[in-house]
């Protein structure tokens, strides 16, 4: 007898807060990186509270406010539903694109990714990747977006077509960007990071004490469960999870 379940708790998570770091602080707030905690030198921690500027630069640096603004969730799963519930707090508009529309929420559905993005500010990523997800955020996508637009990618890298992506915020296509997952991770575009409208942090916003005994308690949790013929706590279907071709397999591999 077997069973697959997932580690990730149905609730919040600190993945969920990320979209707020990456789109309330400009770059000059945060372009001050460390290079401990991993390896590779193409990676480094965002250090939130450490600053570059001089102090009377540091205070003067313009942050945006998200009161207000119009707020595209692509994937309105269990991250993305949190990620609206915090946004909703802070005033914004809501509206989303999904796979279905739910009928469970009241925020704008659009069934095409190029005209929820016509449609608000900020534009933040929050499905799968599969098949069909893939360079999903693609010229299109961010020509819709525009040049006051600003993407937040909190997903999977694959999902944004990255050369586009590169290429629109040097030239001045859109307002700017919040990655925490790049497409070849650990490489990352070297053009980002002399780019003063791009925020960055490295695939690590799940890294917490708290998350890590959530986890736990999950794990434990499942393994009780199980054992006792009790229904799962987060059961998995197999034929629920995402379908990767070998198509795309090989090209995130290459």
């Amino acid at each position: 007898m077997a069973a697959q379940t997932q580690t990730e708790p149905p609730v919040t998570s600190p993945n969920d807060d990320l979209p707020y770091v990456l789109i309330l602080k400009k770059p000059p707030t945060f372009h001050y990186f460390g290079d401990h905690s991993f390896d590779s030198p193409k990676y480094h921690l965002l250090k939130a509270y450490e600053s570059p500027l001089p102090l009377p630069q540091f205070l003067l640096a313009h942050a945006q406010s998200l009161g207000g603004k119009r707020v595209g969730i692509v994937g309105l799963g269990s991250i993305g539903t949190e990620v609206a519930k915090r946004l909703e707090a802070f005033g914004c508009t809501i509206s989303y694109n999904s796979r279905k529309k739910k009928p469970c929420v009241s925020y704008t559905f659009y069934p095409h990714v190029v005209e929820l993005a016509a449609n608000c500010d900020v534009l933040i990523i929050c499905c799968a990747l599969t098949d069909e997800t893939y360079h999903l955020i693609d010229n299109k996508v961010l020509t819709a977006l525009g040049e006051n637009g600003v993407i937040v990618n909190i997903a999977r890298g694959p999902i944004i077509d990255e050369k586009e992506l590169v290429r629109c915020l040097v030239q001045g296509e859109i307002g700017g960007a919040g990655l925490d997952v790049f497409e070849h991770e650990p490489d990352v575009p070297t053009e980002l990071f002399g780019l003063d409208n791009v925020v960055m942090s490295p695939h690590n916003a799940v890294f917490t004490n708290e998350t890590f005994e959530d986890r736990r308690k999950l794990v434990v949790g499942n393994l009780e469960a199980f054992f006792s013929n009790e229904p799962l706590l987060t059961p998995v279907s197999l034929d629920d999870q995402p379908h990767f071709s070998g198509e795309l397999l090989a090209s995130l591999s290459s």
